[in-house]
């Protein structure tokens, strides 16, 4: 009796054939149309571009975002199989192709292992999606065999046109497994939602199936460059709420950070995936294998020093006060605010909570959890002032003048710097881009194009 990882294929195979027939029949059901009649014909254009990168380096994503993204580019292969049972109908194939299959299925593996990631968990992926598709072709064949063929237009060429648009699916769905790695250890219930809403008629019994194979994949080794290089992905942790340095509105990320980020990567020969951290978790992502590199506005300091490293410096600036200008006289220092009653707003869980639980011992300190609306409270009179960066200071003057800057200098000063996965070569070839950077005045001009912007 087979045992090791020739049964885990086994097992992996046979559950997929019965979850697989029963999703792909009732999602046939569901559209009241044939399944061997794809409602799109996949053509290679369709296929070309849909590597994770495509659309991730101008969105932000999170842990659903990543896994959905694997389990939609599983419904592109599968997509295809239709096609693949027409050609093998007209040219009166076999549906089964073990040899081809096992080829497919070991391709796959071997990427996987370039990637940094653990080849068991690509085999029985790709053995599901294997099972699945035999099912599906078999549905088509039967249905042929009752009723006619009818697959609509010119079948496309097994060899010349559905196998290349699968290998470019191969390497898009490692891609996409490769940034979702960390996501997927975050629960069944993040998996699960974010497979229900990408696979709309893939049963639950189907999605814990799914979802357990998914759930096996793991990297072999920490962020480093070279793994990095091999996935042809830079993964890029970012907040999203700090302008001018990393802003999202409708998933759409803008900033001095993001655009620095999207050039460095694009220097490195990588493609931006950019991925959700906070204040209070950008440490521990670090540590967890979450990004390769964080750029969100964020100040050089020791604590981030030892938790990973740091890179050079590519803007300076400090802690100042920000408060209405009406009230610019009564908060000009932070003796000021450091009174019985004064209401001192806070993000919570970076350098200016620090800060400000350092420097204050009296004032009444209110924590406030969204970064982007913050000043609406200080606006509207709920809160009397807040301690932040100069750069953010200036930006909301500018787009709320009745805010200002009510102490004229700064009361610390640190550099801006990218956090690193604690790789040596990481951190000479980002050093080595940013020193470029600089050279050229290209974080300056981003700035001021970013205080320029309404």
């Amino acid at each position: 009796m087979p045992s090791g990882p020739a049964a885990g294929r086994g097992r992996a195979l046979a559950q997929a054939a019965t979850a697989g027939l029963l999703w792909l029949w009732l999602a046939g059901v569901a559209r009241a149309a044939s399944p061997c009649i794809p409602s799109s014909t996949p053509t290679p254009a369709a296929t070309a571009t849909v590597p994770v990168e495509a659309t991730a380096g101008e969105a932000l994503l999170d842990d659903r975002d990543s896994i959905a993204h694997v389990a939609r580019l599983i419904a592109e292969r599968l997509a295809w199989m239709p096609a693949v049972a027409a050609w093998k109908w007209q040219h009166r194939v076999a549906i089964a192709d073990p040899a081809r299959e096992r080829v497919v299925v070991e391709h796959a593996a071997e990427r996987a292992r370039a990637m940094g990631l653990e080849p068991g968990a690509a085999r029985q992926l790709f053995d599901w999606q294997i099972a699945a598709a035999r099912s599906l072709e078999a549905a088509c064949e039967a249905q042929w065999q009752h009723g006619g063929f009818n697959y609509p237009g010119p079948v496309p060429d097994l060899a010349a046109v559905i196998r290349p648009a699968l290998d470019r699916l191969t390497e898009a769905q490692l891609r996409a497994l490769y940034v979702a790695v960390p996501a997927l250890d975050h629960g069944a219930a993040t998996t699960d939602a974010a497979l229900s809403g990408a696979l709309p008629g893939l049963p639950g019994a189907s999605r814990e199936v799914l979802g357990r194979i998914l759930a096996a994949a793991r990297f072999l080794a920490p962020a480093k460059l070279a793994r990095s290089r091999a996935a042809g992905v830079l993964r890029i942790g970012t907040t999203g709420d700090y302008a001018p340095f990393s802003s999202v509105r409708q998933r759409h990320l803008s900033g001095v950070d993001i655009e620095l980020a999207r050039a460095l990567a694009r220097g490195l020969g990588l493609e931006p995936v950019f991925v959700r951290t906070s204040w209070p978790s950008l440490l521990a992502d670090l540590g967890g294998d979450r990004f390769d590199l964080a750029m969100s506005g964020i100040a050089d300091t020791p604590a981030r020093r030892a938790a990973g490293t740091v890179s050079i410096g590519y803007l300076s600036g400090g802690k100042t006060i920000l408060a209405r200008c009406a009230d610019a006289r009564r908060w000009a220092t932070l003796a000021d605010l450091d009174h019985a009653g004064v209401r001192v707003i806070v993000n919570p869980g970076g350098t200016n909570e620090q800060f400000v639980r350092a420097a204050l011992r009296h004032a009444q300190i209110r924590i406030y959890p969204d970064n982007t609306t913050i000043f609406e409270e200080i606006r509207s009179g709920r809160a009397d002032a807040m301690i932040t960066d100069d750069f953010e200071a200036e930006l909301q003057h500018r787009r709320h003048p009745e805010l200002c800057r009510t102490f004229a200098g700064v009361l610390t000063r640190a550099e801006k710097v990218a956090l690193l996965a604690p790789d040596p070569a990481l951190r000479a070839a980002v050093n080595d881009w940013l020193r470029s950077a600089l050279e050229s005045g290209l974080p300056a001009r981003l700035l001021q194009q970013a205080f320029a912007e309404p």
